[in-house]
C-alpha cells in the first residue's frame, strides 16, 4: 500500500513539472513574439526617420548649367580643354545638394557676348577678365579670383623681360593679379623697336603709331584697357589714336597675325607667349621659338585676375548655389584633372572675391569713358 502511494505521488509530480515547463513555454514564446513586434516597431520607426531624414536633406535638381568662357585663346581649344569640367562640376555640386542633369559649355564670340548673355540670364557662369565683369556689373555677381603662378618676371621695365627671357612659372608662389605686355614681333619695325627698347632707349609716340598692332575688344583687361592705360600714362594717347590697329578674335589669332608678320605689336596677358610657345614653331610655322623673335617693349600696371562670374538675372542662380559653386570650383582646382581644365587660361586655383576686389579695375573704365566722351 505503501509503494502504490509513493508511485501516485511521482506521477502527480511529474505532472505539474511538465504543466510548469509549458507554461513557462508559452510565455517565453509570447515574450518573444513581443520583442520580435516591438523590434519591427523600432526598425519601422527608424526606417521612417531616415527616409523623412533623406527627403529633407535630398539634393535640388537642376536640369541646365550653362558656363560660358570667353575667346582669349582658339574656341574649339577652349571647349575641347574644358569638356572634362561638365562632370567635375557635377560631381561637385551633388556632394553639396545639387544634382545637375546637363552642363553645357559655351564659348563666347567675344567678351562682350559673354558679359552680356550674363546680364541677360542666358547663360548662368561666365570665366570672364576683371574689365568684362565691372562692365557688365550690374547684371553680373563675381564669385571667385582666379590665382595664377607668379612669374619669373615682374619688373615695369621691359627690357628686364627681355633680359630674363624666358619668361617661366614660379611652382610655390600664387599671384592674384599679372601684367599686360605690348610684344614686338619678328617683323622689321617690330625688330627695329625691340633694338630701341633693349639698347636702354625710350620709344616715341612716332616709333609706336607707325606700327601695326594687334588689340582685343574694348572690355578686354589686358588686350585693351590696361595697354589703353599704359598709352594713356607715357603718351597722353589712346589705342583709339594708334592709326593702325585691328582687333583679334583672341590671343591666339593676335600671335599667328604677329608671326606672319601682318602685324608689328600685339597686346597680350603677360603668359601668353608661354601659352603660344608650341604653336610658334608649329601652327604658325616660325622656325625659331617666340623667345628668340619677340620683345616686350611695355609693360602695364598690374591687373586683378579673372574672375568666375554668375548672372544676377538667371532664374536657375540662388544665394545657395552661388556659394556651392564657390566651392565646387575651388575644390575642382584642388585636383589633377581640375588642374588641366582651368590651366586653359593659366589659372590654377582661386579664392572667394567680392565686387569691391575690382574698384580698381572700375577706376580703369571710368578713366576710359572720360576718353570716349
Amino acid at each position: 500500500m505503501k509503494t502504490k502511494l509513493m508511485i501516485l505521488l511521482g506521477v502527480l509530480l511529474l505532472i505539474g513539472f511538465i504543466a510548469g515547463c509549458g507554461s513557462e513555454d508559452k510565455d517565453n514564446t509570447a515574450s518573444a513574439e513581443t520583442d520580435t513586434n516591438e523590434n519591427a516597431e523600432n526598425e519601422n520607426t527608424d526606417n521612417n526617420a531616415a527616409e523623412e531624414e533623406n527627403t529633407e536633406a535630398g539634393n535640388e535638381n537642376i536640369e541646365t548649367l550653362k558656363v560660358d568662357f570667353v575667346p582669349s585663346r582658339d574656341p574649339e581649344e577652349i571647349v575641347t580643354m574644358t569638356e572634362p569640367l561638365k562632370g567635375l562640376l557635377k560631381d561637385e555640386l551633388s556632394k553639396l545638394g545639387y544634382d545637375v542633369d546637363t552642363i553645357e559649355i559655351n564659348v563666347g564670340t567675344t567678351y562682350e557676348a559673354v558679359g552680356e548673355a550674363l546680364s541677360a540670364g542666358t547663360t548662368d557662369v561666365g570665366l570672364i577678365p576683371g574689365g568684362t565683369f565691372v562692365l557688365y556689373d550690374d547684371g553680373a555677381d563675381v564669385i571667385l579670383t582666379a590665382t595664377r603662378a607668379a612669374l619669373s618676371n615682374d619688373s615695369e621695365n621691359p627690357k628686364d623681360w627681355n633680359d630674363n627671357k624666358p619668361t617661366e612659372g614660379s611652382e610655390d608662389e600664387q599671384a592674384t593679379y599679372y601684367r599686360s605686355l605690348m610684344i614686338a614681333g619678328p617683323s622689321e619695325k617690330g625688330q627695329e623697336l625691340a633694338k630701341k627698347i633693349n639698347n636702354g632707349e625710350a620709344l616715341t609716340w612716332e616709333d609706336l603709331n607707325s606700327a601695326n598692332w594687334a588689340v582685343q575688344s574694348t572690355s578686354s583687361s589686358a588686350g585693351y584697357i590696361y595697354p589703353t592705360l599704359w598709352l594713356q600714362d607715357n603718351f597722353e594717347k589712346s589705342v583709339t589714336d594708334l592709326d593702325n590697329a585691328v582687333q583679334s578674335n583672341g590671343y591666339g589669332d593676335s600671335f599667328a597675325k604677329l608671326a606672319a608678320q601682318q602685324v608689328d605689336i600685339v597686346v597680350a596677358y603677360a603668359d601668353a607667349r608661354r601659352d603660344n610657345e608650341d604653336k610658334w614653331t608649329t601652327d604658325f610655322e616660325r622656325s625659331a621659338s617666340i623667345w628668340d623673335e619677340t620683345n616686350v617693349i611695355g609693360v602695364t600696371q598690374p591687373i586683378y585676375n579673372d574672375t568666375v562670374s554668375v548672372s544676377k538675372n538667371s532664374e536657375t542662380m540662388t544665394d545657395d548655389l552661388k556659394a556651392a559653386l564657390q566651392e565646387a570650383f575651388m575644390n575642382i582646382a584642388q585636383t589633377d584633372a581640375g588642374k588641366e581644365v582651368i590651366s586653359v587660361y593659366s589659372h590654377e586655383g582661386y579664392q572667394k572675391a567680392t565686387a569691391a576686389d575690382y574698384d580698381g579695375e572700375r577706376d580703369a573704365q571710368e578713366f576710359l569713358k572720360g576718353l570716349k566722351q
